[in-house]
């Protein structure tokens, strides 16, 4: 069976519908970083995915060709993240701003991906797709002390799960410590495409420091 990041690591994938203190570690991501309102057809944020998986399956399916990564084994491609914050605004996103939303797109590589098998792997869906990957970054980042939920329904409606959090991370001694390079995060475990609104399924994780 594939490695599936989801179930191994359910800590940071499938946290409960209640608030929870989590430290995250130091990893490595896929990342393309954009401007403007998600929701738009043909705006930055849906080019975005569709950049970061070609490359994620250029590197999954690697070992079907002349590139062999040293520690190669076969998983599931990690679930698309997204951190997003707004320029001169309060810490919390204003989801009436949409237009104004700033974000870095990510997927998580597995550790034995290096800097080296991602040039590959750029060079390799550049010659393919004869299409421009430059804007797909590998990215570590160590995101730390946070607390995270997990949100069930529409998206616009997280706000009532983000006031869940805030008020649990107070009661366990925590502030909130939304600042750059620290930002809202959210991972979707759903595809808005195939599943009913209601249904949504999305990890919302805030950095938070003692205090």
């Amino acid at each position: 069976m594939p490695f599936d990041y989801k179930k191994e690591y359910k800590e940071f994938y499938l946290p409960k519908s209640r608030p929870s203190i989590i430290e995250v570690p130091s990893m490595n991501y896929l990342a393309v970083r954009g401007h403007g309102d998600p929701n738009s057809e043909d705006g930055e944020y849906k080019i975005s995915i569709g950049l970061l998986y070609v490359i994620a399956f250029t590197i999954k399916m690697s070992k079907k060709g002349d590139h062999q990564i040293e520690g190669y084994f076969d998983y599931v491609v990690p679930p698309l993240e997204g951190f997003w914050w707004q320029d001169g605004s309060s810490n919390e996103l204003d989801y009436d701003r949409k237009v104004d939303m700033n974000f870095i797109s990510v997927i998580r590589l597995p550790d034995f991906v290096t800097k080296a098998d991602f040039d590959w792997a750029i060079a390799e869906a550049t010659r393919k797709k004869s299409q421009d990957f430059s804007k797909v970054e590998f990215w570590t980042y160590e995101e730390g002390a946070c607390v995270q939920c997990m949100h069930l329904g529409s998206y616009d409606n997280e706000p009532a799960t983000i006031s869940a959090m805030h008020e649990f991370m107070t009661s366990q001694g925590y502030i909130l410590d939304i600042q750059n390079p620290r930002y809202h995060h959210e991972i979707y475990l759903s595809d808005p495409r195939r599943c009913a609104v209601d249904k949504l399924k999305t990890v919302i994780r805030h950095p938070v420091k003692k205090a």
